[in-house]
């Protein structure tokens, strides 16, 4: 059974379900009604009603979903004004009650299709690189290069080599000189040959000495993908082509549904799964810390009405967090007063969506606000130079880490990196190498960890990774890779002069009942002692 099928085969299981409860929802609802003169049970069953006014509908009831709405609304002026049910409310209220049996006796109706689940394709290691350059020197050293930064390159020192060779279906980029025995234009037309024959569909990357507007124009009739210009700048180089191989899929939005009917939280949770989004379901507003630090929500959808408190007051302590601070909150309730919906508002939602909601709104409701909420985070929490998280995030990062690792009982490794003798670096190369040093590290640290990793820079040269679920032995390995491979990696002053650089490295182990800035300063000075020890190193904290 495909994924899509599972998520219908679940969604139909949540209708059958919603369908035999429903008898005992109403007798419940019958009951609460007759002992309507205690203020407690008035409120209950207008809670009651409220629930079965945001459900009904979504699993086929739509006149038990209006007949609920208006009980809610009956019992509302009634609790608004401090006072029981009249008579008139109470015979109102005993029509609508019969209106829900006889609307529950009813058949289903269909509810809107689910949007077709989106394939998620596997990322595809499309890694491999055509380097074409008869400079042999230039070329190796380009292949090197490239080759620290996880591509696999293939070398052609001349173009017949390269028209005689068979496309490999791997083949993520070309990377071509312009320049060659055959013209100054040679490369250009080859790859317009190649590409009439049908022969390269790979995206190409033109190099030359050549930065004249006739190469360029030549190159971009071809449909270049980019243009460089000797001598080149590999970090620039790698940054063209990690944008061109990458397919890897975005990743999924994490939403956090916040709803005490919990049939109509899964239905929610199964309709934005099938636009591949992760979903975490909550139904105790209590527990509501617990889930936003365990799932790291990118968007908390919550119903109004709960047990215990509102949805408007639990966004109100939402809004407390610092770390939650912008997160989006969107109501999704029955609640049609627009004065009440503004009012929720006003304790830190974003939005209100009006129950039932057809599954295209929903997720189409939540993705925008998710790719805005993103786009707004990165320029909150990221570092401008690296794009990695700043200071400020990566420190939120570690706290919240090390509360879920004591929550959990489990442990994390916290590195400390900063870059060895980066003073000497600027001093002799200039600030501008400087920066592309840490940019070039910044690359390579992205593309070595994991994507559970989460990677910072603390400031200047100063760079940090917490490797969750991970002991300090075995964090070990990939920074000593990391360690390694950046050491291979020549950088380019501006006036084309080469040199390498290091780092070091100290690594902190979580222990049970360790504070964020305990592990903080207990890699910082293992990181001391790496120095210490002549640099270009790394030591766990003992």
């Amino acid at each position: 059974m495909s994924s899509g099928e599972e998520i219908a085969e679940q969604l139909r299981l949540l209708r059958e379900g919603y369908a035999r409860e429903l008898p005992a929802k109403l007798a419940l609802l019958e009951q609460t009604f007759r002992n309507r003169r205690d203020e407690g049970a008035l409120r209950k069953l207008r809670h009651l009603a409220h629930g079965l006014a945001g459900s009904g509908a979504t699993f086929g009831y739509p006149e038990l979903s209006e007949a609920a709405r208006r009980l809610e609304i009956v019992v509302d002026a009634a609790l608004a004004a401090g006072q029981h049910l009249s008579e008139a409310q109470s015979e109102s209220s005993a029509d609508l009650l019969e209106a829900l049996y006889r609307a529950a006796r009813q058949p289903a109706v269909s509810t809107p299709s689910l949007v077709e689940p989106k394939t998620v394709q596997p990322g595809v290691a499309r890694k491999l690189i055509y380097l074409v350059e008869d400079d042999a020197e230039l070329a190796a050293n380009l292949a090197l290069q490239l080759g620290h930064f996880g591509y696999r390159v293939r070398t052609f020192a001349t173009l017949e080599q390269l028209s005689e060779a068979v496309a490999d279906p791997a083949l993520a980029a070309v990377v071509m000189d312009i320049i060659f025995p055959q013209g100054e234009l040679a490369g250009v037309e080859a790859v317009v040959d190649l590409s009439k024959a049908k022969r390269l569909v790979a995206p190409v990357v033109f190099m030359s000495v050549r930065g004249d507007l006739p190469a360029r124009l030549a190159a971009a009739r071809t449909g270049a993908a980019a243009y460089f210009v000797k001598p080149l700048e590999v970090d620039a180089l790698v940054s063209a082509l990690d944008g061109l191989t990458t397919d890897q899929p975005p990743e999924p939005y994490r939403v956090l549904i916040m709803d005490d009917i919990e049939s109509l939280a899964q239905h929610y949770a199964y309709t934005l799964r099938s636009a591949g989004m992760l979903t975490d379901v909550a139904t105790d507003p209590m527990q509501i810390l617990t889930h936003l630090a365990d799932f790291k929500p990118e968007l908390v959808l919550m119903d109004m009405y709960m047990p215990g408190c509102t949805g408007a007051e639990l966004a109100g302590v939402i809004r407390q967090l610092d770390y939650y601070n912008v997160i989006p909150i969107v109501f999704l309730s029955a609640e049609g007063d627009p004065g009440k919906q503004l009012a929720a508002m006003a304790l830190g939602g974003d939005d209100f969506l009006t129950k039932p909601i057809a599954p295209e709104h929903l997720i189409s409701a939540v993705s925008v606000r998710i790719q805005r909420y993103r786009t707004l985070h990165g320029y909150i929490e990221r570092d401008g130079l690296t794009g990695l998280f700043n200071h400020a995030a990566t420190k939120e990062h570690l706290a919240v880490e090390t509360a879920r690792a004591a929550r959990k009982n489990h442990t994390f490794s916290f590195a400390m990196i900063d870059m060895d003798n980066f003073k000497a670096v600027n001093d002799a190369y200039g600030h501008l190498a400087g920066d592309r040093v840490l940019k070039n590290f910044a690359k390579l640290f992205r593309q070595r960890l994991r994507k559970t990793d989460i990677i910072g820079r603390m400031g200047g040269e100063e760079f940090a990774a917490i490797l969750p679920d991970t002991r300090g032995v075995q964090a070990m390995d990939p920074l000593d890779e990391l360690r390694e491979a950046f050491s291979r990696v020549r950088q380019y002053a501006d006036d084309g002069r080469e040199f390498t650089t290091t780092f070091s490295c100290g690594i902190a182990e979580y222990r049970r009942g360790a504070r964020a800035d305990a592990v903080n300063a207990l890699a910082d000075q293992a990181l001391y002692q790496a120095k210490q020890a002549g640099r270009n190193r790394i030591v766990i904290a003992g």
